[in-house]
């Protein structure tokens, strides 16, 4: 049933796969960006201008998704709906790229350890909602789609206990104040990342369970 709802001049599904790639290449670079901060600050700049890049290429798929909406007389299903899931994937990237400025207008060189571990779970989460997008063209798969939403809530929940201990070390061991500062910034931003994707993860669960 879902997939003849699902319009012949539409093909939202391919906009949504084509985002939901670039959320995939900005974790990707996201991780780039802080493994570069943690050992080879000099690349950091590289990683930050692929973030630029992708989220422009993501501001175009979304403008599209919107603009077709627009036209479409049938949506594969409610359009507002259509319009908060392209909106929270567009997010995702926006706040992958809030990190990327946020370095250089901290005039941030390097960060502990610690960030490489909250980059490694963001990197995660943008992995699943990727999985979890380009399974929404038929509900036959709505089984699958709420076990990987449940994995995103808890690679979010995961974030939230690293950005806890990534703070508690901060306040403990770095003495420049002005460190902490930028430092605990750019922690919150990054984790920050999860929350966008376990948002996303919440209007695809909730597609899923009025459409199936």
């Amino acid at each position: 049933m879902f997939g003849r709802l699902m319009p012949k001049e539409g093909k939202y599904f391919d906009l949504f796969n084509a985002h939901a790639d670039l959320i995939v290449q900005g974790g990707k670079a996201l991780s780039g960006l802080i493994d570069a901060l943690v050992e080879v600050p000099e690349q950091a700049g590289k990683h930050a201008e692929d973030i630029d890049s992708i989220e422009r290429q993501a501001d175009e798929i979304t403008h599209s998704t919107l603009a077709q909406l627009h036209t479409s007389f049938i949506t594969p299903f409610d359009r507002d709906e259509i319009h908060q899931l392209i909106n929270g994937m567009d997010d995702i990237l926006d706040i992958i790229q809030d990190v990327a400025e946020s370095v250089s207008l901290y005039d941030v060189h390097s960060v502990p350890p610690e960030a490489r571990l909250l980059a490694g779970v963001t990197e995660q989460c943008c992995s699943r909602v990727q999985a979890v997008v380009k399974l929404l063209h038929s509900m036959d798969n709505a089984p699958e789609i709420l076990r990987i939403c449940h994995e995103i809530d808890h690679l979010e929940s995961d974030a939230d206990r690293m950005l806890r201990e990534a703070m508690s070390k901060l306040f403990r061991e770095e003495p420049d104040v002005r460190q902490v500062v930028k430092l605990k910034e750019i922690y919150e931003i990054l984790e920050s990342v999860s929350d966008r994707c376990k948002d996303v993860a919440g209007t695809i669960e909730a597609i899923v369970l009025e459409n199936s």
